[in-house]
């Protein structure tokens, strides 16, 4: 355990970090994860409303595209069974019997339909107010060839996961429901690793020179994020956004 005094010194530095960020952009008031599928007739309306929340600026918005809806005709090219794997996860903490796109999850706590901006921006809202927003200060910065992490101080336990994701790309759809259209997507998730664990007490975590190898050319979420009993995700405690480069958050 870390002396009192060296203790507060780090989390000021912790604080002091997250405030000198929100001079560049905003320290992110929630944390929104849209699923998403190129063969489904009503997710390029969700997918624009991503790509606002990104431009938004004041939240941590990812889009993770399901396998689901390939037997339609068309292979989402972006699509996992991770990111199926991580939707149906979302429903087992959120007590649901089944999943749909396109879904909005916010904070890892509620969810609502991922085309209605105003009602994602004001559960984000609403969640913070009722003390379920990001209330544990998650920095991160690169240092060399490394990520740094940095977690403040807070109650129980939570891990530390990655979320590495393209910045922007188009893709022609040529079957399926949305045939002939060109989809523009943003912050689509490829790959989601746990790198830690967080005891409640400030945390400082070092990813080395290999994992850049999974960031491509675009960016990073970092997520303080519980689990529930079978080690599905549950609630977001604190979050970050890193993109290559430059810090984003």
């Amino acid at each position: 355990m870390l002396p009192i005094v060296r203790r507060a010194i780090f989390l000021a530095g912790v604080l002091a970090a997250a405030a000198a960020s929100a001079e560049e952009g905003k320290t992110p008031k929630g944390v929104v994860e849209l699923f998403t599928s190129q063969g489904c007739s009503s997710c390029p309306p969700a997918d624009a409303v991503l790509k606002k929340l990104v431009h938004q600026g004041d939240v941590v918005a990812l889009s993770y595209h399901v396998d689901y809806w390939n037997y339609l005709g068309w292979t989402d090219t972006l699509s996992s069974k991770a990111n199926t794997e991580r939707q149906y996860g979302y429903a087992e903490s959120l007590g649901r019997t089944g999943v749909y796109t396109p879904q909005a999850v916010i904070n890892g706590r509620d969810h609502v339909k991922g085309t209605e901006l105003s009602t994602i921006n004001a559960t984000v809202d609403r969640l913070k107010a009722e003390g379920q927003g990001l209330t544990v200060p998650v920095v991160a910065r690169m240092r060399g060839k490394e990520i740094e992490i940095e977690i403040g101080e807070g109650q129980g336990e939570a891990e530390v996961v990655v979320a590495y994701f393209t910045k922007r790309q188009d893709v022609e759809v040529s079957k399926g429901e949305n045939a002939g259209k060109t989809m523009e997507y943003w912050h689509s998730v490829y790959d989601v690793q746990s790198v830690g664990m967080w005891q409640g007490k400030p945390l400082k975590l070092s990813l080395p020179g290999k994992f850049m190898g999974k960031w491509k050319k675009d960016g990073c979420a970092i997520l303080l994020q519980r689990s529930g009993s079978g080690g599905e995700p549950a609630s977001i405690l604190g979050a970050t956004i890193l993109m290559a480069g430059r810090k984003r958050y």
